[in-house]
């Protein structure tokens, strides 16, 4: 008999990549790369995943190829994996180990902008990025004081030749995915980190050709999507992650209309995305007033390009929620597969969920029990 959720186990076609289910593990920094260089540790990691039927896997972030994109963050990152150098050979080893077990894995183009702590990471004489020189407002960030305290003063403002020197970085990283074999390659543009803080009015003061209005905002994440679609070519696929929230501030919000979302997504479509990863706290939480569509829904009925829901999947609590409120593992799929039978979106993307359960898809589909959630283990499970 067939079964509401079985929309989530149909196969999914994008360019070249093919998926054996709708399951995609979302990005999670893990701090377990010493020296930029993923493991044996890492490789089991993703491995174990792909054998418990995740169909796609976007891997934690991975610093881009230029001094300045990882550090110390609001989280105390550290041992944060890249993908140029030794790590390229190193990614390959996984991404092997995961195309063995019949998955897929793309690699999360990562730079973190303003909110590393300067004078931390691999290069900590390099200066971090910001496009105004601003870390942002302060009065609604629910970080630790002394993290806050360091960041505040300004700096000064992305030049011009910071900006071409990032942008070529993306490429050269992209480039270098398809070297490992990757399957595609993601890029982050979403949580207040580098690229969104072009986007949102409270990081870029800018007055020039890189800041303004949300056609010049943008501006800066077009000509990244664009210099790795031409290092990749037309058949690899490309997908971006944005956010209306920031670390920042959870309450921001990029676009406050549909018609500002649609000038913010329309040129990333346009230069090359094929895919949009919609971050939110919550999947279900209506995007805008007047209707229950959320983000993800709201991108793919701007875009026509398929997009992602990502954000409470597998539990009972958003992922902020969850550091202070006891959390538990739940199978809410059947209001997953409702809205993607619907046409919402086309992807379900998990992130704490999977990494306290591996088998989550599989006990899914069962019926079984999950893993409890276990907040002092998160991060370091494998």
């Amino acid at each position: 008999m067939a079964s509401p959720i079985d929309i989530l186990f149909q196969p999914f076609g994008l360019k070249n990549l093919k998926l054996r289910n709708r399951f995609v593990m979302s990005p999670m920094t893990r701090n377990f790369s010493p020296g930029g260089i993923p493991g044996e540790n890492v490789a089991a990691y993703y491995r174990r995943r792909a054998a418990a039927d995740v169909g796609l896997i976007i891997t934690e972030g991975i610093g881009v190829d230029h001094p300045s994109a990882l550090g110390a963050g609001s989280m105390g990152e550290r041992d944060v994996p890249v993908l140029h150098g030794d790590a390229v050979a190193a990614w390959a080893k996984v991404t092997a180990g995961v195309h063995a077990q019949g998955g897929a894995i793309i690699p999360q183009l990562w730079h973190m902008g303003g909110i590393r702590r300067s004078g931390t990471g691999p290069f900590p004489q390099y200066p971090s990025m910001r496009p105004s020189g601003i870390w942002g407002p302060t009065e609604k960030a629910i970080l630790p004081p002394d993290y806050l305290h360091e960041v505040s003063p300004p700096t000064t403002p992305m030049s011009e030749n910071d900006i071409a020197d990032i942008i070529a970085a993306y490429a050269r990283s992209a480039a270098n995915a398809q070297a490992a074999d990757f399957d595609g390659v993601a890029i982050h543009a979403a949580h207040g980190y580098l690229i969104d803080s072009f986007f949102w009015p409270g990081t870029n003061l800018r007055d020039d050709a890189w800041g303004g209005d949300i056609t010049r905002r943008v501006r800066f994440g077009v000509e990244v999507v664009k210099a790795v679609r031409a290092a990749v070519g037309p058949n690899f696929p490309v997908i971006l992650r944005f956010s209306q929230w920031k670390i920042q501030d959870y309450d921001a919000r990029n676009a406050q209309t549909p018609d500002e979302l649609a000038s913010l997504l329309g040129p990333l479509s346009e230069g090359g995305v094929d895919l949009f990863d919609a971050s939110t706290r919550k999947f279900t939480t209506p995007a805008f007033a007047g209707s229950d569509m959320g983000l993800a829904g709201w991108a793919k009925k701007l875009t026509g390009k398929p997009s992602m829901a990502v954000g409470g999947i597998g539990l009972d609590k958003d992922l902020q929620t969850s550091f202070v409120e006891e959390t538990r593992m739940v199978n809410n799929l059947d209001v997953v597969a409702a809205r993607m039978a619907r046409g919402e979106f086309d992807l379900a993307g998990m992130g704490r969920a999977l990494i306290m359960d591996p088998e989550w898809v599989l006990k899914a589909r069962r019926s079984e029990s999950f893993q409890p959630f276990r907040l002092q283990a998160y991060g370091a499970l494998d």
